[in-house]
This record gives C-alpha cells, structure tokens and sequence, in this order.
C-alpha cells in the first residue's frame, strides 16, 4: 500500500484530502498540532503530533519520515493573518514564514529521495494570493509565492525523474482557516470553495496519465464573495 504524508491533516482542506486519499486506497500520515488517532476511523491512518511553525519539531518530524518509503507529500498547513504590516509582530511573522513556506521546503528535503525513486507525487496546497498582490496580505502572499517559485523550481529540477509536482492555487476556502479572522468565506454556494472541490483536484491529479503534469492547478469560486464578521 502507498503510504502519504499529509500535513495540516486535522482540519479544512488538509483534513478533506486525508479523507480522499483514505477513500482511494492509500495509508496516510496526518500531520498537525493537534492531530490524534481517533480523527480518522481508518485502519490505515497515522497521527503525528508536530508543531509545524517551529524548528525544531520540524526537524524532529523530519528525522521520523525520512525512515518511511513515501509515495507521496501534500503540504496544506498553513495559515494567514491580514492586518497592515506595521501591525504584525516578529512572533507572527516568523511563524507564518515558518509554517508556511520553511516547513514544506524542509520536509520536501527530507522526502524527495523517497518520492523520486517511488515516481511519486509532491503536491503543494498554496493559495491564489501566490498569484496575485492583495492588500494587508504582504507576508502571507510571500510565502504562497515562495511555495509557488520553490515548486516550478524543484519541477525543472526534477523532470529526470517521473515525480510529479503540483502547485494547487485555491481561492477562499469554506474552512477553520477564518475562525480567528475578521472575515469569512461567503454563505452563498457559488461565492465560496468547499475543501472537498480542493479534494477533487487531488484526485484528478491522481488519476491523470502519469507522461502528463498539471503543474499550476488555480482553482475559483464562480463569483466573487466575502463575509465580513459583525463585531462583538
């Protein structure tokens, strides 16, 4: 059986593709902060419990993988705060850089001999903001665009081998990702991701011909929609 690595795996769209991937016939690796065995009634899932914003767990979680036969890695932890840069403390950004884009490129390090000779899949859940300027979004856009720039790079690097690498660039997402935001997805269905569409591309990567790489997968709400929260 394929064995998976999936990070934010607890919630949202990390929690979605653990359960696509378990539905498909992998085992899978779920990797969280908060992450236990009982978040999944599967046989052939595993918790890890690491904190992905700091170095050394990081590192630890590293050490641990490297001894596992990986077919495939899904980064999807991550998340965002959006206020003017000013305001952000050092805390919060060194975090957010942290777990978004020095975590993937650290366990990307750590698994890639592994992934290359199972001809394997690295798939990285990034976001729209990779793509495009958006205000009060500086470091979180930074680090989606330096997960998308590491990604094409790696893919040029990599195209002697047959792994396949895949940036996946959704927009708003109906998830945990805005609990402790001052904004949310829309409440109208065709103003919002669900993170079973981000699933979906998942498995349609999946199941492509493996001579064929979509390398760039954006995907869009068909309208444009936003939710501001009432203040208490």
């Amino acid at each position: 059986m394929k064995k998976v690595v999936v990070t934010g795996a607890s919630s949202g769209i990390g929690k979605a593709i653990t359960q696509r991937l378990l539905f498909l016939g992998y085992a899978v690796i779920g990797v969280s902060r908060t992450i236990s065995y009982d978040a999944f009634t599967h046989t052939h899932f595993q918790a890890l419990q690491t904190d992905l914003s700091q170095a050394q767990p990081t590192q630890e979680l590293c050490e641990i993988l490297k001894k596992e036969d990986i077919y495939m890695l899904v980064n999807a932890a991550g998340f965002g705060k959006f206020e003017p840069h000013e305001e952000l403390n050092a805390a919060t950004i060194t975090s957010m850089t942290f777990l978004n884009l020095t975590a993937p490129m650290l366990l990307t390090n750590a698994l890639l001999r592994s992934l290359k000779q199972n001809s394997g899949y690295l798939i990285n859940i990034n976001s729209i903001e990779a793509i495009r300027a958006s205000k009060f979004a500086g470091v979180y856009s930074a680090t989606k665009a330096g997960l998308k720039a590491f990604s094409d790079a790696l893919f040029e690097e990599t195209r002697k081998s047959a792994l396949s690498i895949t940036n996946i660039n959704p927009d708003m997402t109906e998830s945990g990702f805005y609990d402790d935001l001052r904004f949310d997805v829309s409440k109208k269905e065709d103003e919002k991701l669900l993170a079973s569409d981000i699933a979906d591309a998942v498995e349609h990567i999946l199941k492509m011909r493996k001579g064929a790489v979509v390398s760039d997968y954006t995907i869009r709400s068909l309208k444009f929609g936003i939710s501001k929260k009432t203040k208490t």
